[in-house]
């Protein structure tokens, strides 16, 4: 069993997780794109396994979009995404993690909900820092 560990941006939420995880999407639905503020939300996910908050609990926010079963969890302070839990299942912003992922992405959801700006990304010039 391997035990990932994660914080958020300000550093006051800090959390482990202990199982394996199953799956790792890269989800472009307008819901993920907006809780994440990006093209897509990339999320790690795994029934069961032992989430633990080792500081910072008292900040974690939870936010469930009404009718949906969209979950969002965030600190209060910084506004960085972190894990949340649906009944047996955990699922955790990929970003949130501060050991090595086990796992690689295994595939793209949603595709036809993608951001129109979000095509060809791949021909955009790459900076290994700013500019």
């Amino acid at each position: 069993m391997s035990v990932s560990r994660g914080s958020c941006l300000c550093g006051q939420v800090v959390f482990e997780f202990e199982s394996e995880f199953e799956h790792f999407f890269l989800c472009h639905c307008q819901r993920c794109r907006k809780a994440s503020g990006s093209a897509h939300g990339a999320n790690l996910s795994a029934r069961g396994g032992v989430l633990r908050w080792l500081s910072g609990e008292s900040l974690v926010k939870r936010f469930d979009l009404p009718g949906t079963r969209k979950v969002c969890s965030f600190c209060s302070h910084c506004g960085a995404a972190l894990p949340s839990c649906s009944g047996d299942r955990v699922v955790i912003p990929a970003g949130s993690l501060d050991t090595p992922v086990s796992i690689r992405p295994e595939a793209h959801l949603f595709m036809d909900s993608r951001a129109d700006w979000e095509e060809a990304l791949d021909t955009l010039p790459v900076f290994r820092e700013l500019p």
